[in-house]
């Protein structure tokens, strides 16, 4: 019998996909909901409203970064290609 997953919103897709390509995007999805730290007022305030698009719920700022982290650069991830 298949063990459960960590993640359980990669359980909408059932059996489709692989356990590898379903954990690799559970850790992205949990990472872009999670509240992270604000660059300008360091709380830990910031919320994910569109892919790259980041607001602080303190200082009210919006901010462009990575799609699923603020501080994702595109130098960052041409590096780790």
């Amino acid at each position: 019998m298949a063990t459960l997953t960590k993640y359980p919103s990669v359980k909408r897709f059932g059996v489709r996909y692989g356990r590898r390509v379903k954990e690799t995007f559970g850790k992205i999805e949990k990472a872009g909901r999670e509240t992270s730290l604000c660059p300008l007022c360091r709380r830990t305030r910031m919320k994910r409203l569109a892919a790259g698009i980041w607001s602080c719920k303190k200082c009210n700022v919006k901010m462009a970064g990575g799609a699923y982290s603020v501080t994702k650069m595109a130098k960052e991830t041409a590096e780790a290609e």
